[in-house]
């Protein structure tokens, strides 16, 4: 599903209306601003947010400029973007760095968030920054809490610091002397969280952050919860003075209104979202793109990134060099999907895309088994079959199709694939970039 599906087909819906239009008047504009607030309000915005976003869209929209231009609904929609982006940002918020080393950050927030997981995501970011983090356990209420960090960790690459149920404040405190003394130069501390807020849960996040030099403090928030995630976000501010806000669950059903309200709400940013289960799951959040996102535009930069991430230089010149000679084989063919799989899957790259709402693309459309069955045909081939499928006979194929738990007819659509694509790549010879 695509990030804000609802949101962002109503918004375009509206859009669309002016655009067929021309010429617009002020009442026309003033017409669409309140569709625009209805389409806020459903996606369960923060009432006084919405409000004060139509009023400033207006003024602007309803301005001579706008309605003289020779495309005014394209100038509404300018406007609209920008001030998307204004309210989430204006621009994208890094971590800070201490300048006396360690960065001490403290994640905070409710059950049932994905804040212990979120450590480990964040140490992932953190790694590939080359920072050196220390996890600690300062969860000592919730069962199995520290064997989960430790998990997680695992998976992250990174040392958990644990008391068992010592007092966490103090385990904070030794943490920060142990990182030190160790070379870490960031600590990430995983603290209790509750099923709802109470005085227990705030005083002993207080008496951390008076115990250690807290140099951040990220509330992790779910951003399915809509309203209520901007309600958690503004206590937990009004004691703790947050740094920010990591929102996750984006990749679910999410209307979009905690997005559009916390920086309006507390005043403090969102600094990375969650956008899947896997550890490495996280990005930070780039105002900008969320808004063209919303608005249908696609999420082109974010696209590049993850093919950089995912792509080396001299993989992407390799690959290039195979095009011009004509030697592609099914194994490269299996690292492009691999690659695929690296950066997300078919379905989250297409909602990069602009113009991905109106492929009106739900969860199943893209059939992600169908790159593991591929995978294993591919698997299922001897090298010399790999390098030159034409020895490929009937025979080949009943072994191939056993040995992969398929059937002959799967392998023979690979086949007749892989040749469709080797052909579309002959268009490309002389090209200087691939085009994925």
């Amino acid at each position: 599903m695509a990030l804000f599906a609802s949101l962002s087909e109503r918004l375009n819906h509206i859009f669309s209306k002016l655009t067929k239009r021309g010429k617009l008047t002020e009442l026309e504009i003033k017409q669409a601003m309140r569709e625009v607030r209805v389409a806020l309000l459903e996606a369960d915005v923060n009432l006084k947010v919405a409000k004060d976003f139509i009023a400033e869209v207006s003024e602007k929209a309803v301005g001579q400029q706008v309605l003289q231009s020779l495309n005014p609904a394209q100038q509404v929609i300018k406007i609209v973007n920008e001030e998307l982006i204004a309210l989430m940002g204006p621009s994208n918020a890094k971590l800070e760095v201490s300048p006396k080393p360690p960065t001490v950050i403290m994640m905070c927030g409710l059950q049932g968030a994905g804040k212990t997981t979120m450590c480990a995501k964040l140490a992932v970011q953190l790694k590939k920054q080359g920072k050196k983090p220390l996890l600690v356990a300062c969860d000592i209420y919730r069962p199995a809490a520290i064997d989960q960090l430790k998990v997680v960790a695992s998976k992250a690459g990174a040392e958990v610091f644990e008391k068992g149920t010592q007092a966490p404040p103090k385990t904070a405190k030794q943490a920060v002397e142990y990182a030190l003394k160790m070379g870490f130069d960031t600590v990430v501390i995983d603290t209790a969280g509750r099923l709802h807020i109470d005085e227990k849960l705030m005083q002993e996040l207080e008496d951390i952050k008076k115990e250690v030099s807290v140099t951040e403090i990220l509330l992790t928030v779910d951003a399915m919860t809509g309203q209520d995630a901007v309600n958690v976000a503004e206590t937990f501010n009004s004691r703790l003075d947050v740094t920010g806000v990591i929102l996750t669950k984006l990749d679910g059903d999410t209307r979009g209104g905690a997005c559009l309200s916390i920086k309006a709400v507390t005043g403090k940013p969102i600094k990375f979202i969650g956008v899947g289960e896997k550890i490495t799951d996280l990005e930070p959040f780039y105002p900008d793109r969320m808004a063209s996102r919303i608005l249908g535009m696609g999420d082109v930069l974010s696209l590049i990134e993850k093919a950089q991430a995912a792509v080396t230089e001299q993989q992407a010149k390799e690959m290039e060099r195979k095009m011009r000679e004509n030697s592609f084989t099914l194994a490269d063919y299996l690292t492009q999907f691999e690659t695929l799989k690296k950066m997300g899957g078919a379905g989250a790259l297409l909602n990069m895309l602009p113009g991905a709402n109106k492929m009106k693309l739900k969860d199943g459309d893209i059939d992600e088994s169908k790159i593991e069955r591929i995978r294993a045909i591919i698997l299922s081939m001897t090298p010399k079959e790999r390098d030159n499928p034409n020895i490929i006979n009937s025979s080949r194929k009943r072994r191939i199709a056993l040995g992969s738990g398929t059937t002959v007819q799967d392998v023979n659509q690979l086949l007749k694939q892989f040749e469709q694509t080797k052909e579309m790549m002959k268009r490309f010879r002389g090209k200087k970039r691939l085009p994925f």
